[in-house]
């Protein structure tokens, strides 16, 4: 955990001082989470036209490291709505909410199923002017609406994420 909070201090603070621009319309990349479900997944992110509104699409997988073979895989939906931070130009915040599916796949029975969750979303996201690069970091506190098995969360907070996109 602190791993991550360095990082995302070091990227700030060279976001701040890059010139950028706000301005793009999709991005594909990669997140890299804390969250239950999911440590690594592709990451797809859309804008709806010209407006401040942005779906983004995760497909993932957590590997566990236990005596038996487990895995978890996922897809994951959600709506973003930006607002500009000033006076960076190119660095957003953004609020929305979303819905998670995955399943757990275990040598041993107990640790395999089907799962469902919803979350709310927060965040900063940061488009550099030179490169056609995007950084976001988010948190996404996910309830659990079907557990995979017994021993899940129902609540997860600390699930964060940190993505890095190519924009086009």
């Amino acid at each position: 955990m602190k791993k991550l909070t360095g990082t995302i201090i070091i990227s700030m603070i060279i976001a701040s001082s890059v010139h950028a621009q706000s301005n793009y319309k999709s991005a594909i990349g990669g997140r890299f989470g804390s969250g239950y479900y999911d440590i690594f997944s592709a990451s797809y992110k859309i804008f709806l036209g010209d407006s401040p509104e942005a779906l983004e699409f995760n497909f993932g997988f957590r590997p566990y490291s236990r005596v038996y073979n487990w895995v978890d895989l996922s897809a994951s939906a959600s709506y973003q709505y930006h607002f500009d931070i000033k006076p960076v130009e190119g660095l957003k915040w953004f609020i929305g909410g979303g819905l998670t599916a995955y399943n757990s796949f275990s040598s041993d029975s107990r640790y395999s199923g089907f799962g469902l969750g919803i979350f709310p979303t927060g965040g900063v996201d940061y488009k550099f002017s030179e490169i056609p690069v995007n950084l976001s970091f988010d948190v996404r506190p996910t309830i659990s609406l079907i557990r995979p098995y017994d021993y899940y969360d129902n609540f997860y907070f600390a699930n964060f994420g940190l993505s890095a996109r190519y924009t086009f």
